[in-house]
């Protein structure tokens, strides 16, 4: 046999996974199955040419580092071609009460002992008069609050994560994966056909013709026109968990400084998102029309833009929830398809890693098996109904009795999961991260102590300490984080330094 001559029968019998769509879902599922499954699988990504990209500035959480590194994409020029900046967490502003503002950090806060938490024996000094502000025993808090942060391949004192352009990380992601073998057809869908079995057997394009393929990712937003609309997979609807159904985006000009973190800003019904970028600021206004008109909420938000816009403000509408399976039949469905939960901590592009990498680990080489099926299923309804949670958590433990919204908020059933996790830490000092669960002890305790809930008792590990001891320790920490952050260079110096760009 001549080794050399390629196996065209091999190739023909390759799966073949077609994904409708591009943007940030398509694109990045594009790039992690080429680039891990690439020898094992064809690729084809169709996607219509006038779909718009709002490409206002999205927020990412640090697993998105980890995602980079197994595509292995060079850092620096990710963020050049997306004009990203770093983050450190998320400013909130007015959530617990008015003009009261907290940080979630993506850092640790403060050292653990093997019997409990630090915020146990945070408690027990601030019961003492000992501790201070809970923030000021976190690294990356008091680096984000100083505008200060620093990275490097050698060394990485910061836990962190990125604001992008998320139209110009999909065109990033567009050109990694087709010199790859992704092969792109931009054409549009006209209509997605079914075999006898209920399966999808192609996709009919409106210049190529029929599209073929054995598995079909479903990446088309929030009309889901493979998962939703021709396999009629059904929706669950939380909106009356989260009442925002609607948001306002635009482009503002930046001013400095350039912040290492997202804020967030909570308004009469719901709230505004600031992402800062290299040259310019994404600009977001959530809402709920139920408590809100649209012509009101376009007022309210321009008034409140800080800086000249750069565009129109673009609107969107949504429905807070879950598609009833993500796999079903031969289809995947990634990203919005899959279902909503708002971005106020940031964790829409998570979601599409975390529906990638689930895929490439239970990928059908050997064909669509029930099993795989269920098990993908059950794993994306409990990270999805976690995420709910912690979301649901910034709205119902608030303070704010100042418009309806936020008395609805306050006083709304929520899920029994989330109660349970409240009245765990409000008698006894316990947060918790369960196992695959995206949000850690440190953020569930910062968003719940920024929201205006104390423990009421602690671990009384922190009791046997005395005085001395403890306020030694506490002291020692808060001086070594000092030390750091006065070490650190600034903010926007070092993304200019860093990416080789001037700011």
């Amino acid at each position: 046999m001549n080794h050399s001559q390629p196996n065209h029968s091999a190739q023909a019998t390759k799966p073949h996974v077609v994904i409708a769509g591009g943007g940030t879902a398509g694109w990045m599922t594009a790039a992690a199955l080429v680039k891990k499954l690439g020898p094992l699988i064809r690729i084809t990504l169709v996607e219509s040419s006038d779909i718009p990209t709002i490409g206002v500035g999205e927020a990412t959480i640090p697993p998105l580092r980890v995602f980079h590194q197994l595509l292995g994409i060079n850092e620096a020029d990710f963020m050049r071609a997306t004009s990203a900046t770093f983050k450190l967490g998320i400013e909130f502003a007015s959530f617990g009460k008015l003009n009261q503002r907290y940080i979630h950090s993506f850092g640790q806060t403060g050292q653990s002992s093997w019997l409990a938490e630090f915020i146990h024996f945070w408690r027990e000094g601030l019961d003492r008069g000992i501790a201070t502000d809970y923030g000021s025993y976190c690294l990356e808090l008091a680096a984000a609050k100083a505008n200060k942060f620093y990275t490097s391949a050698q060394n990485a004192p910061l836990n962190y994560a990125y604001h992008l352009d998320a139209g110009a990380y999909a065109t990033f992601l567009k050109r990694l994966s087709v010199q790859a073998g992704v092969k792109h057809v931009v054409d549009t869908i006209e209509q997605v056909t079914l075999n006898d079995t209920g399966n999808i057997d192609a996709l009919k394009l409106a210049q190529s013709g029929n599209l073929q393929g054995d598995l079909f990712i479903d990446c088309t937003g929030f009309r889901s026109r493979l998962m939703g609309e021709a396999l009629n997979v059904g929706y669950e609807d939380w909106s009356h968990w989260l009442f925002c159904d609607r948001a306002l985006a635009v482009q503002t000009e930046l001013a400095p400084p350039l912040k290492p973190y997202t804020v967030a800003s909570a308004h009469r019904a719901g709230w505004r998102w600031e992402i800062p970028l290299q040259h310019r600021m994404g600009n977001g206004f959530v809402y709920s029309s139920q408590f809100l008109d649209d012509h009101a909420a376009r007022d309210t938000f321009s008034k409140a833009l800080s800086n000249k816009p750069l565009q129109e403000i673009r609107a969107l509408q949504f429905t807070t929830g879950r598609r009833l399976k993500a796999w079903h039949k031969n289809c995947v469905a990634i990203g919005l398809s899959s279902g909503f939960v708002e971005p106020m901590e940031s964790t829409s592009i998570h979601l599409i890693v975390m529906g990638i990498t689930r895929l490439m680990q239970l990928f059908p080489y050997s064909g669509n098996t029930q099993h795989l099926q269920d098990e993908y299923n059950a794993q994306t309804q409990t990270e999805l109904e976690r995420i709910r949670d912690f979301i649901v958590l910034h709205y119902h433990v608030t303070q704010r009795e100042d418009s309806a919204f936020w008395r609805a908020c306050k006083n709304m059933r929520i899920p029994d999961s989330l109660a349970e996790r409240i009245e765990l830490f409000t008698e006894h000092g316990h947060a918790f991260q369960k196992a695959s669960e995206l949000f850690r002890v440190d953020s569930w305790s910062q968003v719940m102590l920024g929201q205006g809930i104390l423990p009421q008792n602690w671990h009384p590990a922190a009791k046997m300490m005395s005085d001395e001891q403890l306020a030694g320790a506490l002291k020692k920490g808060q001086m070594e984080i000092s030390q750091r952050v006065a070490q650190l260079p600034e903010h926007g110096a070092f993304v200019g330094q860093y990416c080789g760009i001037g700011m």
